[in-house]
């Protein structure tokens, strides 16, 4: 007889793929999250089902969680994904009422991203050395990354048929397959045209790759960590030290645009976020850009 915590595991994985969209890690990391609270639950409560979990049988795990050592971060993870089941569980009418509703996570923190200067952008980009096809590239790519906020993997997964170079806009599709439409600069445009008018188009490449944008050496589609150690490789050359990532582009692109007056929804449209409170960490890096502007500059600080 099939496990009954199974059985609401395996529809919950199933709800997840298809009417939430959510990629396989994603759901990976929800299984095992309640891969952990049904371990925990059938040890110390045997009997106990899916549709019979109360508030105190929770508490109770997420004490262990505590004793454990687990990091706060990870506990307010593993909530979330638990949160997660019981919400799919009223959601089918399997139960009436939702014994995780008052089940409270640690107090995280919320750690601001780090950020590079625009005099340091111009650093890094003119950093960049032309020659071959990969400079070219690596410059189209940092100018992409900082002119339309893309995460890296949107960019290395961005296909020529998403381009629209005529009206400066690319179609991203974000997480959970999710579309966008992002602006971008003139200057990305700029020498994206010349890599792939001048450098890419030159190229011998692999079949099943011919629609990637951003293609690696032997013709093939770049991958996250080829981008990753390309940036840290620059960061080093030029003498910036900061931690530096694909993702650091990304956070400046926002703050730049926050500090320069735009839109919150405006920008949280762009970055693909589906909850504002994500953009929302942007205003607060601005308020401390303006604490420090204070201190440094006000008579009276």
């Amino acid at each position: 007889m099939p496990d009954i915590w199974e059985i609401y595991i395996k529809q919950f994985e199933h709800y997840l793929k298809i009417e939430r969209s959510l990629s396989k890690n994603s759901i990976l990391a929800y299984r095992q999250d309640m891969d952990k609270l049904s371990a925990f639950l059938r040890d110390h409560f045997p009997e106990l089902s899916p549709l019979q979990v109360k508030l105190a049988h929770l508490r109770s795990f997420v004490n262990e969680l505590a004793s454990l050592g687990v990091s706060e971060f990870t506990q307010a993870r593993v909530i979330s994904g638990i949160k997660a089941f019981f919400k799919f569980l009223t959601y089918e009418d399997k139960i009436e009422e939702d014994p995780s509703i008052l089940l409270e996570a640690p107090k995280l923190g919320r750690k601001l991203p780090d950020t590079l200067s625009y005099p340091e952008i111009i650093q890094l980009l003119e950093g960049i050395k032309l020659g071959g096809n990969e400079g070219h590239r690596n410059r189209a790519m940092l100018e992409i990354l900082y002119s339309s906020g893309l995460r890296v993997s949107e960019l290395v997964d961005l296909k020529l048929g998403q381009v629209y170079a005529d009206i400066g806009f690319l179609r991203v599709i974000g997480k959970g397959n999710k579309e966008r439409l992002v602006p971008i600069g003139k200057d990305a445009l700029k020498y994206l045209k010349i890599y792939l008018e001048e450098k890419r188009r030159h190229q011998k490449i692999e079949s099943g790759h011919e629609e990637f944008v951003f293609l690696n050496r032997r013709g093939k589609k770049l991958t996250r960590v080829m981008v990753f150690l390309f940036i840290k490789k620059l960061v080093e050359e030029v003498g910036i030290k900061k931690k530096v990532s694909p993702h650091t582009f990304r956070h400046s692109f926002a703050t730049h645009l926050i500090e320069g007056g735009a839109d919150l929804r405006a920008v949280q449209e762009m970055l693909g976020h589906e909850s504002i409170t994500t953009t929302e960490i942007y205003t607060h890096l601005d308020r401390e850009y303006l604490r420090q502007v204070l201190t440094e500059f006000h008579p009276r600080k």
